[in-house]
């Protein structure tokens, strides 16, 4: 679609799911003398090596989004993102809201840099937010994955992912059209205006 439209059309197909986190955390990994994960303010040196636009880290941080990011021998080697209550996706058009912001965490833009994508960085940032959101008493993290992306959907399914909904977007232009497995169900919007809220449920799960 993007082929033929010259970028201007677009199919994008979402899973949400959602991760356990353990209340008695136990880490995947060993410590490591070279590799630490910190939580980052929004005025530290290290946010330079980002590969975020500013606007979008200042934007992240004035909503009170929390950043992981894992320091290899001083040099940055990946973060993790999560936030309370809701979610605004910049890639579509779409909130997500937590029913449950007490127990419950989304978490987004997990990346790790290229030459540190064969070690254990990506565990080493989940073992982190595992400690981190056990201590809060969060029960859940959702987020969501690109369907295409099959590397990502098998990472996260040794961490134990549920799925609870698919969501498929066909951009035109200015036109969204949002089909999904819940609530509104099918959802039409333009250039954001009219934009679905899809509010996220994990009553019914173990």
């Amino acid at each position: 679609m993007q082929a033929l439209s010259g970028g201007r059309s677009r199919l994008i197909r979402y899973h949400i799911v959602a991760q356990p986190v353990s209340r008695e955390f136990v880490p995947v990994c060993r410590p490591s003398a070279t590799e630490k994960v910190i939580e980052i303010a929004a005025q530290e040196a290290i946010i330079e090596s980002f590969p975020r636009p500013p606007e979008v880290l200042k934007s992240r941080f004035s909503r009170g989004h929390v950043c992981l990011a894992a320091v290899n021998k001083g040099v940055f080697a990946g973060f993790l993102w999560y936030a309370r209550d809701h979610y605004e996706e910049d890639e579509v058009h779409c909130r997500f809201s937590l029913s449950e912001p007490d127990s419950t965490v989304w978490d987004y833009d997990v990346h790790v840099e290229p030459r540190f994508r064969m070690g254990r960085t990506f565990a080493r940032l989940w073992d982190a937010a595992n400690e981190r959101l056990a201590a809060l008493g969060v029960d859940w993290s959702c987020s969501r994955i690109s369907a295409f992306n099959r590397q990502s959907l098998q990472s996260h399914r040794r961490l134990g992912i549920s799925v609870l909904e698919t969501l498929t977007f066909i951009c035109i232009g200015s036109l969204q059209v949002a089909l999904m497995s819940c609530k509104p169900f099918i959802n039409f919007s333009w250039n954001g205006a009219g934009r679905p809220s899809v509010r996220i449920s994990l009553r019914s799960r173990p």
